[in-house]
């Protein structure tokens, strides 16, 4: 659908949001950039949000700033959780299901990216393969049955990454032991999360699961602390460069993707969405194109293979 046809010329904007009392949405990674941003408008229209976050101290400093802006009646929480370790993604999803009745969205948003040497996880996983795709990947799963009983989503916030450096998954050097480059393990990581989108719709379609929507997007070019936070002194000032120009645009705007995926009623599973305008860093927010190979079907069913035993998650589909 055409994004102009479905949201007009300013394409989606979070005033398209209705009241969201009595919702209940899960976000990873909240402590700034666009998890914040889409933490505090959902806060905003009364919905409940309970973020997992690695940060403890950081996470009761941003309950703070929000309850000082919004108020102290906000619905907010955090707990603890690292996307680095599958024992503490485990632990902290099982903390969730015991807190909350229900999950209108899972909301996908924590990463890492352009890490400049090989570094691996305590699991043994490339750490961006590690934080961005198998510890979403096994918390998707765990929280699953609650998010079908709701009615939910899930919504996995990728990057254009995934079209910036290696197109498939390098099934037989995962974690980039030989040749590693910062970039292709970071396109990696987000090709496979992209790909985990479309084959988990194929999956419930398959098995009649049809009440979960799976969305995928990604927030464009944001001024966020992404690079600053795990990215290479040379990456930290070229995108510091890059956020004086206009092929930045802010964290607020970066959340709307996100933000819509989890909120609007009709929404094509299918699509890819995010930013509309110039290489689709920047713009309206609407349905844009998604390369080929991000929809590979072989790629994409020996993936969630991998990740099963890797995790050593089974889903229940």
């Amino acid at each position: 659908m055409n994004t102009n046809d479905q949201f007009g010329k300013q394409g989606w904007t979070p005033d398209k949001i209705k009241g969201l009392s009595g919702k209940t949405f899960i976000i990873t990674g909240t402590t700034s950039g666009t998890g914040f941003e889409a933490s505090r408008i959902l806060l905003s229209k009364g919905a409940k949000v309970v973020m997992l976050n690695r940060n403890a101290k950081k996470s009761e400093d941003v309950i703070a700033t929000l309850k000082k802006e919004l108020g102290n009646h906000i619905n907010v929480s955090f707990i603890l959780m690292d996307l680095a370790e599958q024992a503490s993604v485990r632990k902290a999803a099982q903390e969730v299901l015991e807190k909350v009745t229900r999950i209108d969205a899972l909301m996908c948003n924590g990463a890492i990216a352009q890490v400049p040497t090989q570094k691996l996880t305590v699991d043994g996983f490339e750490s961006q393969l590690g934080v961005n795709h198998y510890g979403h990947f096994t918390l998707q799963g765990i929280l699953f049955p609650l998010i079908e009983k709701s009615k939910g989503r899930i919504v996995t916030v990728g990057s254009m990454g995934y079209n910036m450096g290696i197109k498939t998954i390098k099934f037989d050097d995962i974690n980039w032991d030989k040749d590693y480059t910062p970039n292709d393990a970071y396109s990696q990581s987000k090709l496979a999360q992209i790909m985990t989108v479309y084959e988990l719709q194929d999956r419930l379609k398959k098995v009649g699961k049809t009440d979960v929507k799976v969305y995928a997007c990604h927030p464009g070019s944001s001024r966020t602390s992404l690079i600053s936070t795990s990215g290479s002194l040379m990456m930290r000032i070229i995108f510091g460069l890059m956020k004086l120009s206009p092929l930045t645009q802010s964290a607020e705007k970066g959340a709307y993707p996100e933000l819509m995926c989890a909120t609007e009623e009709d929404l094509d599973q299918k699509e890819f969405y995010g930013p509309t305008g110039r290489s689709n860093w920047v713009g309206p927010v609407g349905a844009h194109k998604l390369e080929p190979h991000a929809k590979d079907k072989a790629v994409a069913e020996k993936l969630w293979e991998v990740s099963e035993k890797a995790t050593g998650f089974k889903w229940n589909l």
